[in-house]
């Protein structure tokens, strides 16, 4: 979308040139025919650096950056050190002027990851080393299927580097990813706020993920709040703490601490306490008979992930996080910072030109889910689809063999 918007004004010019010269054409002939020849060939000239620039545009628009996913080793943070904090709080306030008007004051790329929020939502389902959803479905009992899904829910927390965010998505703005027979779709349905949706299906496992989340942070310096997890079909139901435990008077302390506990929604009786660390192991004790058993090792779900990769370059949609910010994303990923403010200022202001014109129509909806907004200001969604179709973008699996590996290295080549 950048590199769109970069061709743009340079079109619009061409265009708006050549109707002028053409509007002058019947006086041409009482002129001299050197006169003539200068400005047909000048206009000639002009239609063919139009096409030219349109043609580079395309062609730049093609190119997609997908980046490491954040992981206990290797990964994102391995890989992409942001710049210390003393120059990009320096670069924060060198972009602030006295009496600027701060509604669309734009955050520094030095304060970004080479990433979309998008993605990083997207990351926490498809890149993942133990396939727990998996036995969310194969489980023997509901109880079985639940507790997997307590698990599953503490995997999505993933270590992130304090001061350093991901882009802003744009409304419209899309992800789509498969790992073997999951295929996830995302979509930012709104921008103000922002909302993301998710629908997400294995069709050989039969099991569908949709969720709908607008975010409302609060600061705390590390990861910290309640997770609910309920199952209106078996009554079960658990509550999860991220929190940051206390040392000795009060001093230090981890935080990356959970606890929490799985219970009887009708009985309120609790069945399982659980605690631990969610960057490392989480244990889960039967209340009943004491046993304690390992519910969560993060070493085995969020270490040593695979980067996703293009497979077929020319099913990638204009709309795809990787591309929308993929110039972006690139000059972070090489530190080169005027590039990387440039980029994201073409990204920027293509949204804003776009959001003028959806307000005067006012008839813009996502293309993939319907959504609602109730009087508290929850939001929900629901998929227009039934399944996710496989994407262009893959997450190889552990137990893909090398020769895939290759053959799925060969496809983003091409």
């Amino acid at each position: 979308m950048a590199s769109e918007h970069a061709i743009l004004p340079t079109a619009t010019s061409s265009i708006s040139l050549y109707k002028t010269h053409k509007s002058y054409r019947s006086l041409l002939p009482a002129l001299a025919k050197s006169w003539r020849k200068q400005v047909e060939g000048f206009v000639i000239l002009a239609s063919l650096c139009y096409k030219n620039v349109k043609q580079v545009g395309e062609e730049t628009t093609k190119e997609a950056t997908l980046t490491p996913p954040f992981s206990l080793e290797n990964g994102l943070l391995a890989e992409h050190r942001p710049p210390n904090l003393l120059h990009r709080i320096f670069s924060l306030f060198s972009n602030v002027r006295p009496g600027a008007d701060l509604t669309n004051f734009e955050l520094p790329p030095l304060f970004n990851m080479p990433k979309s929020q998008l993605q990083c939502y997207g990351e926490t389902v498809y890149c993942i080393g133990e396939d727990l959803l998996t036995r969310c479905a194969r489980g023997k009992s509901s109880l079985e299927r639940f507790i997997a899904v307590v698990a599953w829910n503490i995997s999505t927390t993933r270590p992130v580097i304090f001061g350093w965010a991901p882009f802003n998505p744009v409304l419209g703005e899309t992800h789509h990813v498969s790992r073997g027979n999951l295929n996830v779709l995302l979509e930012q349905v709104s921008h103000h706020p922002p909302v993301s949706a998710l629908h997400a299906t294995d069709e050989v496992e039969k099991l569908e993920l949709v969720w709908c989340h607008c975010p409302a942070p609060k600061f705390h310096a590390h990861w910290g709040g309640k997770v609910s997890i309920r199952c209106k079909e078996s009554g079960l139901e658990a509550e999860l703490i991220f929190y940051k435990s206390q040392s000795f008077f009060g001093l230090g302390g981890n935080s990356r601490a959970i606890k929490g506990k799985v219970f009887d929604s009708k009985t309120l009786k609790t069945m399982y306490e659980i605690e631990g660390q969610w960057d490392r192991t989480v244990l889960m004790k039967d209340v009943q008979s004491g046993d304690t058993v390992e519910l969560y090792d993060a070493g085995e779900a969020i270490s040593k992930l695979s980067t996703p990769l293009v497979k077929n370059p020319e099913e990638m949609k204009p709309t795809e996080s990787a591309m929308v910010w993929g110039e972006v994303s690139k000059a972070i990923s090489l530190g080169s910072w005027d590039k990387a403010r440039e980029e994201k200022r073409k990204v920027e202001e293509r949204e804003r030109m776009l959001r003028k014109e959806r307000n005067c129509r006012d008839d813009w909806v996502p293309k993939h889910f319907r959504i609602s907004r109730n009087k508290e200001g929850f939001w929900d969604c629901w998929p227009l689809n039934p399944s996710v179709a496989a994407a262009p973008i893959i997450t190889p699996c552990k137990s893909d063999t090398r020769e895939e590996r290759l053959e799925n290295t060969r496809g983003t080549e091409r």
